[in-house]
């Protein structure tokens, strides 16, 4: 496998671009867009990801030599088509929401704007990022509201490919998450890891008693000790009889766990460990996690529903060609009007209106640069704009990228959620939290 990432994509794009060069419309200036037609699952807001991975994929999407030679000998383009994939560069300017932010039906979450050619080529590299990262990072948030500030820890790594692994991580982490199981997401992203043993370790040893000193021995009293391998009550017992009542947590993984948290805990402080943490696991999503808000648990960790945004492992967003400058120079909105697929064309602006008490009431989408001053509202209502550059010619914004931006995207998301209207946060089917208003 090369380094280039540049055939991790759909074969329409490339044959576009060669029919585009042939009739010379390749080079005309346009205008492509990214957002979603509705949100997954009746959800009521969805959360920006995957934009600080994006733009350094764009940055470094090549054409190296053994991808030339495979389209070369598979005759997907022209040899033409080739000479010019070989020196792609993309030169354009990319606006967008900020990773982190809520987004909601309409919400114009990114727009390229280059020739045909170097924009319709990251049609698949957008909507592959943005998909996956956009509903991880959604559902994860759906789990840290409903977490009620204890800790969640990312463990889903088995669940995925190992690419989406790491980018998952990140989503979450973004999200609100506090930690990862993946250490390539703490090494190239700067996310706290965690992690302890598992039930082989346990399995390994001749006792849970022996198994248990041996964790203590390598990690001290502070460690998290699994204590559900056999039975979980003698579990607790061994784990406080060889760490001492400073243990510093148990770990549960099966059974009916609020009803299993309480006797652990009420053993726990019986036996004087009444500071040792319970942590939970086992298939946690939103509903389980929120079942247990009365529960003595003081962490969670989840993998499978995490990394497959809890039931809806895409966001349903879209790219969409929505202007091009005709051959006098001027723009032209364009717009499909497929039955149910109908999209509003036009450069978009947008900003977020708050009320006094800056709660969120509407998503306004502006077609064109954007208002003339700001619109009047009632007493106390402002606007918030959404969009920010994130590329110019070709280059990326170094503040959304990195380590740097990962974790600016974080804390931007916990300001964003503290806009969002109390019924943002029903875990039930509903309408989105606020309206999209185009202007």
């Amino acid at each position: 496998m090369t380094g280039s990432a540049a055939l991790f994509t759909d074969r329409y794009e490339l044959t576009m671009v060669d029919a585009a060069l042939l009739d010379g419309t390749a080079h005309r200036e346009s205008l492509f867009e990214g957002f979603a037609r509705s949100l997954p699952g009746g959800r009521r807001y969805g959360v920006v990801a995957g934009t600080g991975r994006l733009l350094e994929l764009i940055e470094r999407f090549r054409f190296d030599d053994a991808e030339l030679e495979w389209l070369r000998a598979n005759e997907v383009v022209r040899p033409a088509t080739l000479d010019w994939l070989a020196d792609y560069r993309f030169h354009g300017d990319v606006w967008g929401y900020r990773e982190g932010e809520a987004y909601f039906p309409g919400s114009p979450l990114i727009t390229v704007q280059a020739t045909f050619a170097e924009a319709v080529m990251l049609e698949t590299l957008v909507l592959s990022t943005l998909n996956f990262d956009s509903s991880v990072a959604s559902a994860a948030a759906r789990m840290v509201s409903v977490a009620l500030g204890r800790p969640i820890a990312e463990m889903g790594s088995r669940r995925t490919n190992e690419r989406s692994a790491v980018a998952a991580a990140r989503a979450a982490y973004i999200a609100g998450f506090d930690a990862t199981s993946n250490l390539e997401a703490g090494r190239t992203w700067g996310i706290p890891t965690m992690g302890t043993a598992a039930h082989a370790f346990t399995l390994l040893h001749d006792s849970e008693e022996a198994a248990f000193r041996a964790q203590v021995a390598a990690f001290g009293p502070k460690t998290t000790l699994l204590v559900d391998t056999y039975d979980i009550e003698r579990g607790v017992e061994t784990a406080v009889r060889v760490a001492g009542p400073e243990l510093g947590a148990v770990r549960i993984d099966s059974g009916d766990l609020p009803t299993v948290v309480v006797a652990v805990r009420e053993q726990l402080d019986a036996l004087g460990a009444v500071n040792t943490k319970i942590t939970v696991t086992s298939d946690l999503d939103e509903y389980t996690i929120a079942a247990m808000s009365g529960s003595p648990v003081d962490s969670y960790g989840v993998g499978t529903s995490v990394v497959t945004g809890s039931g809806h492992p895409a966001a349903g967003m879209v790219y969409k060609l929505v202007a091009r400058r005709d051959d006098a120079g001027e723009w032209v909105s364009v717009a499909k009007a497929s039955a149910s697929k109908v999209s509003v064309g036009g450069r978009k602006n947008a900003a977020r209106r708050l009320d006094s008490t800056r709660t969120a009431r509407e998503e306004l989408v502006f077609v064109g640069d954007g208002p003339e001053g700001e619109p009047e509202f009632e007493s106390g209502d402002r606007l918030r704009p959404l969009m920010v550059q994130l590329m110019v010619d070709g280059e990326p914004d170094a503040s959304y990228t990195g380590v740097a931006g990962t974790q600016a995207a974080r804390a931007h998301r916990a300001e964003v959620m503290q806009e969002l209207p109390i019924e943002a946060f029903r875990l039930a089917r509903g309408e989105p939290a606020i309206p999209t208003t185009y202007r």
